[in-house]
């Protein structure tokens, strides 16, 4: 019996050496030394692991042997793996250092000078929506742009005016590509728009300085729109608007869908019912034909084309200060092409790339009293980049360009014209360093030369943002910037060399449960701005002489959930601008640039009612200009632009919408400054008209259908 149970036992010895086991121990920690409780540690193939403690150590057993894989894993930090021998013995593995995994969504990101309007970023200030629901906007992507920090609204103009510098410093981009002559041709203080329809884009990006190397020719800002992906479904729109109407049909299918639109617009009609401040000959008119297609290619590429024709003009007669009658006759008639296509594709391997080429053409034939002037401004531009994520932690976007710029203009019953062709080349790389999910660092350099003033350049930039809350983060972002001069201004004098602006800016950004704070200071210096004898009118010898600054602060709010169904935003910006150019010899206050800027959008749903009421108003403290019955220059300022704008949207079935929108709802009489006699009259005294609004309010009202399989897909699907 006693013989058995040695048996036994020396059975048992002998199973137990067979199946020995490995204890393995050790400790996680994170980047900063701190102990990682929580991670995840096992025998890769195997059910063998443990957990890690609140102290970071772990500790098991494992049956396998000879040469294996451990594995240390822990949600929002990047897995490593050891190769480790397991003998039977004890290991003390040594302690572990697991770095955290930088995501577009954990990760911070660089918001000074940048504002967007897409659903794509967690930094959104405005979305696609916004655009065409805010009531002063009218539509228009200016209009809506307008309502933010950093920008200046010149009610007779329309065009995009950034801190203190004039619209030529911003410049527009769809896709990354150049856009021409991105804003209607007009004459005689009425206010322009952009010529591209807000439903072709899925987001935008705004930059009120210190914007990318990747994107150049813009002092002050520059203005990127992103066009749409292939459609989710085939669907026709019908608009008809107190001003025109128009038709988009859409074809779609899961690897390509292509978008036609016609448009028509005539404000003759709509003028003769409302009373204008302008004596129209003939009003503002126009019709646009458009395309855009889209199409994923077999490789997982995607291709995408776009098209747009378009002509236009208007007739009117500009009174003269200090005559009789109606004053000067002004015949306009414009047509613009724009076309462009790029492909893009997302490689396995961490590389994307681009390439693209866009071209725009616009023509103006002028009669102002009784000389044609002619203007032709031709802009081909091709590009190609690269980014590589080379980690979650740095990435690289690099790329080439080649614009070419061909302007004419001439008076054609003289027979004369000037003109140039110059050929600019471009390259740029900027690298993002992820130090930390709280710490981001960029820099980039963009160089270019241009073939016309025969000048190479180097223009630095660098940015960095850090987290410095759960939803709170600050940035800084600074470089240098340049741009050719002005088409008129070259094609009178060549040899101009660049203007130049640097740009410093300190942001902080706060987001969270509906709710955005900006505030943003920035200084910004100019140096070889351009400066001319005469007049605007008619320049002569330009040089590079100018300098100027412009500093100040934004503020930005927006709240979406004070308020039940109520979502607004309130800006206010201060702006001390003043530099030498045009034809100034000291330095001023620029026209286009009040000091202070305030606005606030509201909008607020009645659900029951099936409808959306939308409110902005706008203001700044007034107009520089000059009086020349006063000594000096930029003497004098305008009264404070005010303008309350409305609006209602209604939909009365889940295809149907229809929009009205009035603005400046009090007829307050804004004025922009004075258009003054060249000489004075028998008193002595130069005298003036006001340069105002051309009406003193302007309606939009709209009916917006769609056509589809599914009923309930209206125009805000498109947006």
């Amino acid at each position: 019996m006693k013989r058995q149970h040695y048996l036994t036992a020396l059975f048992f010895l002998f199973h137990l050496g067979a199946f020995s086991q490995t204890i393995l121990s050790g400790k996680v920690l994170d980047e900063k030394n701190q102990p990682l409780p929580g991670v995840n540690i096992y025998i890769k193939g195997s059910y063998d692991g443990a957990t890690s403690d609140v102290d970071g150590s772990f500790e098991f057993e494992t049956e396998e042997e000879g040469s294996q894989t451990i594995i240390y894993q822990l949600m929002g930090f990047k897995t490593q793996e050891f190769a480790i021998d397991c003998d039977s013995s004890p290991i003390s593995l040594q302690n572990v250092s697991l770095r955290e995994m930088i995501t577009d969504m954990n990760a911070v990101t660089i918001s000074a000078g940048a504002m967007q309007a897409s659903d794509a970023s967690k930094a959104v200030v405005l979305k696609p929506l916004d655009i065409v629901t805010t009531p002063s906007a009218m539509g228009d992507i200016i209009g809506a742009f307008q309502t933010l920090p950093g920008t200046s609204t010149v009610g007779n103009d329309g065009r995009l005016f950034v801190r203190g510098g004039d619209a030529s410093e911003v410049g527009i981009y769809i896709d990354g590509l150049r856009v021409g002559n991105a804003y209607g041709s007009t004459a005689g203080n009425f206010p322009t728009r952009t010529r591209f329809n807000p439903n072709l884009f899925k987001g935008t990006f705004f930059s009120t300085g210190g914007y990318s190397a990747e994107y150049g020719q813009a002092l002050s800002s520059a203005l990127a729109l992103n066009s749409k992906d292939i459609s989710p479904r085939s669907q026709g729109d019908l608009s008809l608007l107190s001003l025109g109407g128009g038709y988009s049909h859409t074809l779609s299918s899961d690897k390509q869908s292509i978008t036609l639109t016609g448009n028509f617009f005539d404000l003759g009609p709509y003028q003769n019912l409302v009373k204008q401040n302008i004596d129209w000959e003939r009003g503002p008119h126009s019709w646009d034909l458009e395309m855009a297609s889209q199409k994923k290619l077999a490789d997982g590429s995607l291709l995408k084309v776009m098209a747009r024709t378009e002509s236009g003009g208007m007739k009117l007669w500009q009174k003269q200060p200090g005559k009789e009658g109606r004053g000067v006759f002004i015949d306009l008639d414009n047509r613009y092409t724009f076309a462009q296509t790029n492909w893009k594709k997302a490689y396995e391997n961490g590389w994307t790339l681009f390439s693209g080429i866009s071209y725009s053409n616009n023509k103006d034939d002028i009669f102002y009293d009784s000389v044609n002037l002619q203007k032709n401004s031709k802009l081909i531009h091709a590009k190609f980049t690269g980014i590589k994520d080379f980690s979650d932690r740095i990435s690289a976007n690099s790329g080439i360009e080649y614009i070419q710029n061909d302007y004419s203009e001439g008076i054609v019953e003289a027979n004369l014209e000037r003109d140039y062709t110059d050929h600019q080349f471009y390259g740029f790389t900027e690298w993002d360093f992820y130090l930390s999910k709280k710490l981001v660092f960029r820099t980039g350099l963009r160089g270019g030369n241009s073939s016309l003033n025969q000048e190479t350049w180097v223009d630095p930039r660098a940015s960095f943002a850090y987290q410095v809350s759960e939803n709170g983060q600050i940035s800084l972002a600074g470089g240098t910037f340049s741009q050719v001069p002005t088409e008129n201004f070259r094609a009178l004098t060549p040899e101009l060399k660049n203007v130049k602006s640097k740009h410093l800016i300190l942001n902080y950004l706060y987001g969270a449960n509906g709710r955005t704070l900006r505030a943003e200071a920035f200084y910004k210096s100019y140096d070889n701005l351009v400066t001319f004898d005469g007049s605007p009118m008619a320049p002569e010898k330009p040089i590079n002489e100018g300098k100027g600054f412009a500093k100040g602060i934004d503020l930005f709010y927006r709240e979406s959930r004070l308020i039940k169904n109520t979502d607004f935003w309130v800006t206010y910006s201060f702006v001390d601008s003043k530099r030498q150019f045009d034809q100034y010899s000291t330095k001023v206050q620029p026209a286009f640039a009040p000091r202070h800027n305030f606005s606030v959008v509201a909008k607020h749903g009645f659900q029951k009612l099936q409808s959306q009421l939308g409110m902005s108003f706008s203001m700044n403290d007034g107009y520089a200009y000059t009086d020349p019955n006063q000594s000096g220059e930029m003497n004098s300022k305008t009264r404070s632009f005010q303008n309350l704008s409305l609006s209602w949207s209604y939909l009365p079935k889940p295809n149907l919408i229809i929009h009205f929108a009035v603005s400046n709802v009090l007829g307050r009489e804004n004025v922009f400054g004075y258009q003054y006699a060249q000489t004075p009259n028998a008193s002595g005294v130069y005298e003036s008209l006001p340069s105002g609004q051309a009406a003193p309010r302007f309606l939009l009202l709209g009916v917006f259908l769609t056509l589809s399989k599914d009923k309930t897909a209206n125009n805000l699907n498109n947006l």
